[in-house]
């Protein structure tokens, strides 16, 4: 069965070079093993090995068995740089990713990233993204310097998005009330996936997902808590008026017509998301080269999967194949 791996992370080298050069928000300073350091307003990133070598990176999933990745940027975006700087560098990411895409077709596919901060120039650069580099959509954040991805502001975004019938993948990133998330590294292990949680609600809350029907939504780390929490946002919906206000249907009907990646390895909650969302929607993901991202892992825990074969290869490469517009491979690779 093909594995195509839908959550994973590439700094490419072009970035991180002209983050050196400056200007930019982002301070770039050297481990001890030499490995890039990126800071930035309340984390940091280290870009090791497969963070920026995407040949080093070719030969790793070829070794762990994943047949494709679909790049996507990752923290801090370029929305943390000023308006002209995040126009600029997030052309600089897409143009190095659809060279990565074009001389490596076999194994990479990519998602756009856009300069948030500026959701006019992001609806710009989405339709380049799509018609002229031949992406499917583009990753965003989970919130903008703070600003929801419900926010009016985003409308030409949506609108452009809808218009595309473009991919639109919710990743997190700092949270709202990141201060009490400070220590224990709380901020990615709960902050993350609350933060997502908080996107989506508010994204079907708010009417974004009814008004732009055409787009279609991905959710980062299955999706935080909404399999878990669904019921509790229909109870809201029956309960309180301003819950109705702007849809037409239960949040859960929305939400279920959602893609989630399998970021989350417990096989427990594998299988809620499976019930929630059902097999045509889960993605398999590694959040590789991250720390807490495992392609292993990612291989074992939707191997163990009591599901048939059929539902196994949709939600192995099958689904994102679809998403995507993918070919066909050739070659079919055993069941793991």
């Amino acid at each position: 069965m093909r594995i195509i791996d839908f959550h994973n992370h590439f700094y490419p080298p072009e970035y991180l070079a002209a983050l050196r050069t400056g200007p930019s928000a982002v301070r770039v300073s050297t481990d001890d093993a030499g490995n890039p350091v990126l800071g930035y307003p309340g984390d940091y990133n280290v870009a090791v090995r497969a963070h920026r070598d995407i040949a080093y990176r070719e030969e790793v999933l070829g070794r762990e068995g994943v047949d494709m990745q679909v790049l996507t940027f990752t923290t801090p975006g370029t929305h943390v740089e000023s308006l002209e700087r995040a126009v600029a560098l997030a052309r600089l990411v897409n143009d190095a990713f659809a060279a990565v895409v074009h001389s490596r077709r076999s194994r990479f596919t990519a998602l756009a990233t856009l300069p948030l901060n500026d959701p006019r120039a992001s609806a710009a650069e989405l339709e380049r993204a799509v018609t002229t580099l031949g992406f499917r959509g583009a990753m965003v954040f989970s919130n903008v310097n703070g600003v929801a991805l419900a926010d009016e502001r985003f409308r030409p975004l949506y609108e452009q998005a809808d218009a595309l019938e473009a991919v639109l993948y919710v990743h997190p990133t700092n949270p709202v009330g990141v201060e009490a998330m400070t220590d224990y590294w709380l901020m990615p292990l709960v902050g993350f996936p609350w933060d997502t949680t908080l996107a989506a609600a508010k994204l079907v809350f708010s009417g974004v997902v009814e008004r732009f029907p055409r787009i279609r939504w991905v959710l980062g780390h299955l999706g935080g808590a909404i399999p878990y929490i669904a019921e509790r946002l229909d109870r809201g919906y029956e309960a309180f008026s301003e819950c109705r206000a702007h849809v037409r249907r239960p949040p859960s009907a929305y939400l279920k017509e959602f893609y989630y990646d399998t970021v989350n390895f417990d096989p427990a909650a594998l299988r809620l998301a499976l019930a929630f969302a059902g097999p045509q929607r889960i993605l398999a993901g590694s959040d590789y080269p991250h720390r807490i991202g495992s392609l292993r892992s990612m291989r074992e825990s939707l191997g163990g999967l009591d599901v048939p074969a059929e539902d196994r290869a949709l939600i192995l490469g099958g689904n994102a194949a679809r998403l995507l517009g993918l070919e066909a491979p050739a070659i079919e690779r055993a069941v793991p």
